[in-house]
């Protein structure tokens, strides 16, 4: 992991302690898009890395994602 994944998991531990809306302090805080913030976040946490480094985040954003994404399977189609 590089300075940036350190970062991305440090943020988002403590995110709404910022004044302001998360996407933007995102962009001015990493200088990228919310997409690809939340693109890279997903990839980081599927790395065992990120896991050994902060286990409760880890564990906690995977429990959210994968409810989000039984929500949208269970969702009728339009």
């Amino acid at each position: 992991m590089n300075d940036t994944d350190h970062a991305i998991l440090a943020f988002e531990n403590e995110w709404w302690h910022h004044a302001g809306n998360k996407e933007r302090v995102i962009q001015e805080r990493f200088g990228i898009s919310p997409t690809r913030y939340y693109q890279r976040l997903n990839r980081l946490l599927d790395r065992p890395e990120a896991l050994a480094q902060q286990p409760t985040l880890v564990k906690r954003l995977q429990r959210l994602r994968e409810e989000r994404d039984q929500r949208r399977a269970a969702a009728p189609r339009r």
